[in-house]
């Protein structure tokens, strides 16, 4: 894990950042580019056995950049609620938030070669953004296997962060649970529950 500025949003547990990680089916991914500067990319993920894996065309800039240099950086971010004007008395512009969670990793990427690990990979990200069995299981034999690649992102470093006021008192936190919940907004619900509330009993 690297050094957190801000403590109170540090998310430490494996568990939590698997969680996060799962919640989400796009990260970006930054290779450093031959030009010198960094290039992102947004790809379609899966975390699976503590690495993150996403398949990609046989050619392209990202795998050119990662066969000059492994070090890749890739991020993930998962929005929640909006805090407006209306949540401050003040209306101070200071006081606007989002609120959110967020996973940065640091790793080496390689291309997985064929077999086993490429065929369960593949059918995990099936499987991650399917959420039915509605796709034949992919195969060595599976049309299309051999013109992907498999990149797999093995973690050098990991920092996580829980943006959910932490850093406010527990009164301000259920009051601006009960405020969301009152608003029911898209992700309100979502962020009453990540803070620790159950939406039912505030």
């Amino acid at each position: 894990m690297r050094e957190m500025r801000r403590k109170h949003s540090e998310v430490t547990d494996p568990a939590l950042i698997g969680t996060i990680l799962n919640s989400t089916t796009i990260g970006r991914l930054a290779t450093n580019g031959a030009d010198g500067y960094p290039y992102i990319t947004p790809v379609s993920f899966v975390y699976h056995e503590g690495s993150i894996y996403f398949h990609c065309a046989t050619a392209g800039e990202k795998l050119a950049n990662m066969s000059r240099d492994s070090r890749v950086c890739f991020e993930v971010d998962v929005p929640l609620a909006y805090l407006e004007a209306s949540f401050d008395a003040f209306r101070r512009a200071c006081k606007l938030h989002q609120f959110f969670h967020c996973v940065i990793i640091r790793g080496e990427a390689s291309i997985l070669p064929g077999g086993p690990l490429k065929t369960v990979v593949l059918n995990a990200l099936v499987s991650k953004h399917e959420h039915r069995a509605s796709c034949a299981h992919v195969t060595e034999e599976s049309p299309g296997y051999a013109a992907c690649h498999v990149v797999q992102i093995k973690p050098v470093s990991v920092s996580a962060k829980s943006d959910l006021g932490q850093n406010r008192t527990a009164e301000e936190r259920l009051a601006l649970a009960r405020m969301m919940k009152t608003r029911n907004g898209p992700q309100d619900i979502e962020t009453i529950v990540a803070m620790g509330f159950e939406p039912a009993e505030i």
